[in-house]
């Protein structure tokens, strides 16, 4: 890397030209060289500057947890405002048996594979907190009596002596269907994976001296 104090406007030129071929600060992957840049700049840069701009937006996307989590060597010398040069190469050694020509690369994909791990693990933990969405129904129910003779009143309030888990009974009304005869119309919602409509209507149904049958007027999913 070759730019200078990024707070000055030659050293922030600097860092755009060094961003059009780079995506990050050093290798592969964000690590504490951008947070350095990053913090140093403290503020976006002005659009100028687009490759300093696309790159600021870029780590400001992480939250503050995944980038204290980066690995790597910081800058320290920005907060020093000094510039930032590249270090002398070495030069070779005679030897080419002490040249690591890959060690270099397998550390980097070494540290990119723990970031990976670690950003699905913190995504794993952040989903597991949201509460499971549960599936209910709203169920209009037809309860018909035998006659007009049918205490309609007595037969909602055995209807209603229902109890089961995830069962929640609503509002009620009669509905004439001729012949003086009315019929109970109740509405109730339940949880899907907890109460079987066909049981309930079994169990309504099982009120014999009042209930002739049990229809299912309206349903939907919540």
């Amino acid at each position: 890397m070759a730019f200078g104090d990024v707070k000055t406007p030659q050293g922030l030129k600097e860092l755009n030209n060094f961003l059009a071929d780079n995506s990050y600060i050093s290798g592969y992957t964000p690590s504490k060289a951008d947070l350095s840049v990053f913090e140093a700049l403290g503020k976006a840069p002005s659009a100028d500057n687009v490759n300093v701009a696309r790159w600021y937006r870029h780590i400001a996307s992480f939250e503050a947890s995944e980038r204290a989590a980066w690995g790597g060597a910081p800058l320290p010398q920005l907060a020093g405002g000094k510039p930032t040069v590249a270090a002398p190469a070495k030069p070779a050694a005679d030897d080419d048996d002490d040249v690591d020509l890959f060690g270099s690369d397998e550390e980097e994909d070494a540290e990119a594979e723990r970031i990976k791990q670690e950003r699905v693990a913190a995504y794993a933990a952040k989903k597991s907190k949201k509460p499971a969405l549960i599936a209910k129904s709203s169920v209009l129910l037809d309860v018909k009596p035998w006659d007009d003779e049918t205490d309609m009143k007595e037969m909602e309030n055995n209807v209603r002596t229902i109890e089961m888990d995830g069962l929640l009974w609503g509002a009620s009304k009669l509905v004439p269907v001729g012949y003086g005869i009315n019929k109970l119309q109740i509405m109730c919602v339940i949880e899907d994976d907890k109460v079987s409509i066909d049981l309930l209507q079994e169990k309504i149904e099982e009120f014999e001296d009042f209930v002739q049958s049990v229809d299912i007027a309206a349903f939907n999913k919540i």
